[in-house]
């Protein structure tokens, strides 16, 4: 058994030594603080090489094996623990055959081509002030959401069909056939299937019936906010880059005073110290602001995966997260707040998986991504909630958020609740069907037909978000896995029935911290996603609760929002919230640091705000 542990220790040693350094790497490229691609690539087919190396997956079973004929004991069974966990991860990745390394090799260095030369391309829209700008992803939506003028709205969208056009011709129809072909040479059907027997250890056909069943659940409610929709705004309405801005501009604009970007970490860090969340010594860096060369999506990654060591020691984590956003836009504060609070629910789950290797922390199969993204839409669930904003949301002479604008809200959002879900669900509809599709039928015009298809049947209308301007369809790792953001949130309703259930409510309970790191998070990717839910809530996974969610009316929705409101009035919060995050906590932007934990969470954010203050306007409302 010695010889075992020896090898066991090693094994965690050097995957922290290569997981690392990729992890550094795709932080300075994805920052555009560094223009080391080829570093990146090398460092990415290394950490590649590692996880689906057959030689390791062979030593470590039969390590295992000799482990298990050892007498009990704590240290016998800790060590067969952590050997089961290191097999789980070779077989999730393992490339068991030259020709498929050959395959990998090639698709780690044309996504790296396609990345750098994404970073390059320009997009331009016109802002509210009329004036053609260079915009990123997340400024083309929020101007699509709130701009009163169409025809700019138009030029945002126009910059989202510009970019399908510019992935279609610059290698991603290649990328497509090169990752098929990698698939077919491990055995499986298509890329969309081995991706999600991986990541989800389940077949598609198993993926699409729960997504079948929830279209069909929500396939009323769809169509009425459609029909609706068109009778009170007329036809135009309907218009890509109209939709967006009819569920949702007017009433966002409203609250944007409510929720201005500076305070927006305030209000992270108290909010998630009163749930009890806590980050057990972690290392976070955020990057929070739009810049030129950034890639344009939030993010979680973590290059020190969580663990206890040989000698028992806690390796706390080093987690990253990202957001893009301009605070002299009007919509930015809420964009942020919601990222932060959902990068930020990924960073506690994985600064708090306690195992005893790094193996059972890191964001890679065998973690689900559906697992890994209840934790963080658990917490930005929140924020939807009337008692949150109610609490939270307050403008700058410290005045709550009016009931009649929550109602607003309400009655502007729940009618596309359903919507909101399939939109989740029309990429896994795509990326299935496009994956099925042989090398001959991957053109341009044959992509982009299917994309405009397969909008039409889940959602009804074209997309205001065009399917092939999503950044995940690009990178490996998120390609084919949009549907785990739809399984999450299915699991998170379920998560949010069972705590409201319980204690009755969700803002600042700080029951809801402990009982997710016991249940959800300390166990990592030891157990599956279902057994998670399992020992939290006594109930297998279930759909019906978004799906019930999806399907109330306007009158029911705000019905339970005046409940919770004057419950929470009534209520007698505690009194003993923990201190701080037990987080050493970083605002970067770029190389610079606009701020940090050093003197207290609360200096840090004053220093954010005041940061913010001085170098962007407030939006013009």
């Amino acid at each position: 058994m010695e010889n075992a542990r020896l090898f066991f220790e090693q094994l965690n040693r050097d995957y922290l030594n290569v997981h690392k350094s990729k992890e550094d790497l795709f932080w300075t490229t994805y920052m555009a603080t560094s223009d080391d691609h080829a570093g990146f690539a090398q460092a990415e087919m290394a950490y590649k090489s590692f996880i689906s190396d057959p030689d390791r997956l062979l030593a470590t079973r039969q390590h295992l094996a000799a482990v298990e004929q050892a007498p009990a004991s704590a240290a016998r069974d800790a060590l067969l623990h952590g050997l089961q966990g290191w097999v789980a991860l070779f077989e999730s990745n393992i490339v068991d055959n030259d020709q498929a390394r050959e395959l990998m090799q090639q698709l780690v260095e044309a996504e790296s081509t396609l990345f750098s030369r994404r970073k390059a391309l320009v997009l331009k829209h016109i802002n509210e002030q009329g004036m053609e700008e260079e915009a990123t992803l997340s400024s083309l939506a929020t101007n699509m959401s709130l701009n009163p003028v169409e025809a700019r709205r138009q030029s945002s969208f126009a910059a989202f069909r510009g970019l399908e056009e510019w992935v279609l011709a610059n290698g991603f129809l290649d990328i497509v056939k090169l990752r098929n072909r990698f698939a077919q040479a491990l055995g499986y059907r298509d890329y969309f299937d081995y991706k999600v027997r991986k990541n989800e250890q389940m077949s598609s056909e198993t993926l699409f019936n729960i997504l079948d069943d929830f279209v069909a659940r929500t396939e009323t409610a769809n169509a009425r906010a459609l029909v609706e929709l068109k009778a009170a705004k007329g036809e135009t309405a309907l218009a890509p880059w109209n939709l967006r801005f009819h569920m949702s501009g007017d009433v966002v604009r409203q609250m944007d005073p409510y929720l201005p970007f500076g305070r927006g970490l305030l209000r992270w860090v108290e909010s998630f110290r009163r749930l009890g969340i806590r980050y057990r010594g972690a290392t976070l860096q955020l990057d929070l602001l739009d810049r030129k060369g950034k890639y344009q999506n939030g993010f979680c990654h973590g290059p020190i995966p969580t663990y206890y060591n040989e000698q028992g020691q806690w390796v706390a984590g080093q987690i990253n997260f990202t957001a893009e956003a301009k605070p002299d836009q009007v919509g930015s504060g809420w964009r942020a707040l919601t990222t932060l609070f959902h990068e930020g629910g990924h960073a506690a789950h994985f600064a708090n998986v306690a195992q005893n290797s790094p193996c059972f922390s890191q964001e890679f199969a065998p973690t689900s991504m559906a697992y890994a993204e209840t934790q963080s839409m658990f917490c930005d669930s929140l924020l939807d909630d009337a008692d949150w904003l109610k609490r939270y949301a307050r403008n700058a002479a410290g005045e709550a958020m009016p009931d009649a604008l929550i109602h607003a809200r309400i009655e502007c959002n729940q009618p596309f609740r359903a919507f909101s879900e399939r939109s989740i669900a029309v990429v896994s509809y795509f990326e299935s069907a496009l994956y099925q599709l042989d090398d001959a039928s991957l053109t341009a015009e044959t992509v982009l037909a299917l994309a405009r298809s397969t909008e039409q049947r889940i959602l009804g209308v074209e997309g205001p978000r065009p399917l092939l301007a999503i950044p995940h369809l690009l990178n490996q790792e998120s390609a084919a896995a949009y549907h785990g953001y739809l399984l999450a949130n299915m699991a998170v309703y379920q998560t949010r029935a069972y705590f409201l259930n319980r204690y009755g409510y969700l803002t600042d309970n700080p029951a809801i911290g402990p009982l997710l790191t016991q249940h959800y998070w300390v166990p990592g990717n030891s157990i599956n996603h279902n057994a998670t839910l399992l020992s939290l809530t006594g109930e297998g996974f279930s759909a019906r609760y978004l799906a019930d969610d999806c399907n109330m009316t306007v009158a029911e929705a705000w019905t339970q929002a005046q409940a919770t409101m004057a419950a929470a009035a009534e209520r007698q919060y505690p009194q003993d919230y923990p201190d701080n995050l037990d987080a050493h906590i970083r605002i970067v932007h770029g190389a610079e640091v606009l701020a940090d934990s050093s003197e207290s969470e609360a200096a840090m954010c004053q220093q954010f705000e005041r940061w913010v203050g001085e170098h962007y306007a407030a939006p013009v409302h």
